[in-house]
């Protein structure tokens, strides 16, 4: 069976339009709208500004620190995805392209530390969306 890449294509860009939640995800945008970002800067590498946010949002005055200490949730999703990019790594150093045992470790521990801003992201992404859904009417006139 032929899988056509086009429509695969076109499945994920569905995936990534407003509405959706892998779309909120990704993008760091409201959970409740998606009209902007959760982050005063959108830049995950400017490490001062890594985890500062907005209080609410411009758009629809949604809370984004429902409760006090709220994110410490995110904390055991950020295991997940840690070793989610970790088996990553290990998959392409030491099955795809072959080195060592040491090299693949090497190769671990590089890209924890290179995608950790990411990683902290997403999983803060990913936690405030386990909470919140998606309303397209809740754009405030």
């Amino acid at each position: 069976m032929k899988i056509n890449k086009l429509y695969l294509c076109t499945k994920f860009m569905q995936m990534l339009k407003k509405g959706n939640k892998l779309y909120s995800i990704l993008t760091g945008s409201c959970p409740k709208c998606h009209q902007e970002s959760m982050y005063l800067d959108q830049n995950p590498y400017h490490l001062g500004n890594l985890l500062k946010m907005n209080e609410r949002c411009s758009h629809c005055s949604t809370k984004y620190k429902i409760e006090p200490s709220f994110f410490y949730g995110a904390m055991y999703v950020s295991y997940g995805v840690g070793i989610a990019f970790a088996v990553a790594a290990f998959v392409i150093s030491f099955l795809i392209v072959g080195t060592t045992l040491v090299n693949t470790f090497i190769a671990i521990v590089a890209t924890l530390i290179a995608f950790m801003p990411i990683i902290m992201r997403l999983s803060r992404n990913i936690w405030i969306n386990l909470f919140m859904k998606y309303d397209p009417h809740a754009v405030k006139n």
